[in-house]
């Protein structure tokens, strides 16, 4: 979860929700995250995900640089809009998300914004209590399977109700800021992860993108599509085919979300807006899309990135 710097408001209006909800999308393609909830109130949010990878921190540095950048630019703001480093709790397995899931879900309610649950438009209540489709990247099945019954949504919105009456809250239960689960879980990440260091990150992170050779990768990457990445960089101008080959391979990296834009630009002799031009210009490219996907799942099943 993360809160407005100052507590300041950050959405202002739907465009604003709309947005983070599109970057949502976003961020469970490019860092392989699986969305369960999430809830957005005026002045913070909650999310519900799972990592694939040690990337949490990546991500979410991605997702609030990049939602701040464009509230300011369609709000005419500027500066921090969130309010520190986001707010993150290890949590045990589905059941515990279950109950996690309501008290994301009752946020509205609990805050006296709307009476029912079913009139909040901006969480993803209305896709576990009732039969509305849920988009690509929310993953509902996992938390709906821990309730019982023929109707599950029926289940579920019973679930929410009954959670209101349990004694104590998912807040209370949390051990050490960090941790949801049992006390056998929570032992077992002290004792891990906790004891002799200080670091935000585990060993694991560490190691893994220090093994990472961009420079290396992307040589690799561009004798695959028969294209000379050095003479590209060192040309004043290239021909309209390297250029569709450059800037897929740099959305493709940009994609893999080791890199900076900045860091992309270095390796491709590009600046920064250049970098976020690409990247743009092949996210909106609908026309095309199943070309450029099926060039991106060959640059994926050659190089594990």
């Amino acid at each position: 979860m993360s809160r407005g710097n100052a507590r300041q408001d950050i959405f202002r209006s739907d465009d604003d929700r709309k947005l983070f909800l599109f970057l949502l999308s976003d961020l469970s393609e490019r860092y392989e995250t699986e969305i369960y909830a999430y809830v957005l109130m005026n002045n913070h949010y909650h999310l519900l995900l799972k990592t694939k990878h040690a990337n949490l921190s990546k991500a979410m540095q991605w997702f609030g640089t990049t939602y701040t950048r464009k509230f300011n630019l369609i709000n005419l703001t500027s500066g921090h809009l969130f309010q520190g480093r986001f707010k993150s709790i290890i949590v045990e397995n589905d059941a515990y998300l279950l109950r996690l899931s309501c008290y994301i879900h009752r946020n509205p309610l609990k805050a006296g914004i709307v009476q029912k649950l079913s009139d909040y438009p901006w969480s993803s209540y209305r896709f576990y209590a009732y039969k509305k489709k849920p988009p690509e990247w929310l993953n509902i099945k996992t938390i709906l399977n821990q309730v019982s019954g023929q109707d599950r949504h029926r289940a579920y919105r019973t679930k929410v109700r009954q959670y209101s009456d349990e004694q104590g809250s998912v807040m209370d239960d949390i051990k050490h800021g960090l941790i949801y689960g049992s006390e056998k879980f929570i032992e077992t990440i002290k004792n891990r992860f906790l004891k002799d260091t200080k670091e935000p990150e585990l060993p694991q992170h560490n190691r893994l993108y220090k093994a990472f050779d961009p420079e290396a990768l992307l040589q690799r990457a561009s004798k695959m599509l028969d294209f000379d990445l050095e003479t590209a960089i060192c040309a004043k101008k290239i021909s309209a085919q390297d250029k569709e080959k450059r800037d897929l391979l740099v959305y493709w990296i940009w994609k893999t979300g080791r890199l900076s834009n900045q860091e992309i630009g270095t390796n491709f002799g590009l600046t920064y807006s250049a970098v976020s031009k690409i990247v743009s210009q092949f996210s909106d490219r609908q026309l095309i899309k199943r070309r450029v996907e099926a060039t991106l799942n060959r640059l994926n099943s050659q190089f594990k990135v």
